[in-house]
């Protein structure tokens, strides 16, 4: 089961550079969950303007933009 999510959606191209940072950070696809926010009404109405955002093991959220240094500071306050 993954252990971390990324709030995306298809063909948003800030999404896709998102999952590339969080790839390099986490080193392993199966912790990382795709969550497309378009299957779920409540997650587009929460995140439809933020998209890109990361959500850690304990629900905290990082949003766009951030990069390998900022997830590594991110996970390191959990």
């Amino acid at each position: 089961m993954a252990s971390f999510v990324l709030y995306h959606t298809d063909g948003c191209h800030l999404c896709e550079q998102a999952e590339q940072v969080l790839l390099s950070v986490l080193g392993n696809k199966n912790t990382l969950q795709l969550t497309d926010i378009m299957t779920d009404e409540q997650l587009l109405a929460r995140f439809q303007l933020s998209i890109p955002v990361f959500e850690s093991k304990t629900g905290q959220l990082l949003y766009w933009p951030f990069d390998a240094q900022t997830v590594h500071e991110f996970l390191a306050q959990e």
